[in-house]
């Protein structure tokens, strides 16, 4: 693995950005990867044009999980939700970085499920479950 990507991944397992809680999210939504036990939960604060005005995570979980999340975070604010709802895993692997293992697969997408869950949810009017 190259040593830029590792520290980046490290960094941001490290130092998640945008990890915690929103006062009073939009909308938010929560799994878990059940093979291993990650889990991730994702808030959201959206605006009136359906806009992410910003974005919190938490959990608990593998570097890359939580990696991945945290820079999925940074990569959605100011997007649409439309947009969101049409993220492909290649997004979050872009921002990784690195080929990612058939068996971490599932930790890599757990924050990109989680957002589109959010999402999708927001966008067929679904009500926030708490």
């Amino acid at each position: 693995m190259d040593d830029f990507y590792r520290d980046y991944i490290l960094d941001h397992y490290r130092n998640p950005r945008n990890f915690g809680h929103l006062e009073a999210p939009t909308v938010s939504a929560e799994d878990l990867n059940p093979l291993c036990g990650d889990r991730i939960r994702v808030e959201l604060n959206v605006d009136d044009r359906g806009i992410v005005r910003d974005i919190r995570f938490s959990g608990k979980g593998c570097a890359i999980s939580q990696a991945s999340a945290s820079m999925l975070t940074e990569s959605v604010l100011g997007m649409p939700l439309e947009e969101v709802a049409k993220l492909s895993k290649d997004a979050v692997l872009d921002n990784v970085g690195i080929g990612i293992s058939p068996t971490r697969m599932k930790c890599a997408m757990l924050g990109l499920r989680v957002l589109k869950s959010a999402a999708i949810g927001t966008l067929a009017g679904w009500p926030d479950e708490e």
